[in-house]
């Protein structure tokens, strides 16, 4: 499986548009809560040159996928900071 990283860092991994095939970037991002992460904003540079599906500063939901034999955590939408606060709240 590939997530941690060590610390309150994980890797996830943003899908690239318009590159004429499919591309994951692996990105290092903050959990959260469950699923959820907010993608760091080091993350930026790569991000000016690439098409990213979701911005560094995204809160993303996502989702265990397999890709070439190896288990990813893959952003899959993106998530208001608010909703995921009340979500927790009903629990």
């Amino acid at each position: 499986m590939s997530a941690e990283t060590g610390g309150d860092t994980s890797v996830v991994y943003v899908e690239l548009i318009n590159e004429g095939t499919f591309v994951l970037r692996p990105v290092e991002a903050v959990n959260v809560s469950e699923n959820c992460f907010k993608i760091l904003e080091l993350n930026i540079s790569s991000s000016d040159v690439e098409e990213w599906m979701f911005l560094p500063g995204s809160v993303v939901e996502c989702a265990w996928e397999e890709h070439e034999g190896e288990l990813l955590m893959v952003a899959k939408k993106a998530r208001e900071f608010a909703d995921i606060e009340n979500h927790r709240g009903q629990h």
